[in-house]
């Protein structure tokens, strides 16, 4: 009988962990996945600084063709850089480090081993 309450145990901690694995897992995709929005919103932001320092020498050197022209793709990797980051951030306020299943479980476990047959 102490056997079989032993496998059961050894059984279910390998459950848990397998579950907590699974929730840690999820969470880190979504954590990785905000992580590239924002990334990606820094490599639109350095953009925007590289071509807005171009439309500010074109501007000034030939007062408005090539400039405004550059000033315009600047404005719009800007704007392409400001949507990456707020939906970024967005998942990023989304992903819970703890891994609340499993939490419940050892809960529900830990009242089960206090009162087994009840």
């Amino acid at each position: 009988m102490i056997g079989n309450i032993s496998d059961d145990l050894s059984q279910l901690f390998r459950q848990e962990v397998a579950l907590a694995k699974a929730e840690i897992q999820q969470e880190a995709t979504k954590a990785g996945k905000a992580a590239g929005m924002l990334g990606g919103a820094g490599f639109a932001s350095y953009l925007a600084v590289v071509l807005l320092s171009f439309a500010v020498v074109f501007g000034l050197s030939n007062v408005m063709d090539p400039g405004w022209a550059a000033l315009i793709v600047a404005v719009i990797w800007g704007a392409i850089g400001a949507v990456l980051f707020v939906n970024g951030r967005k998942k990023l306020k989304t992903v819970d480090p703890v891994p609340r299943r499993t939490t419940e479980t050892l809960k529900e476990d830990a009242r089960w081993l206090k009162n087994p047959t009840g």
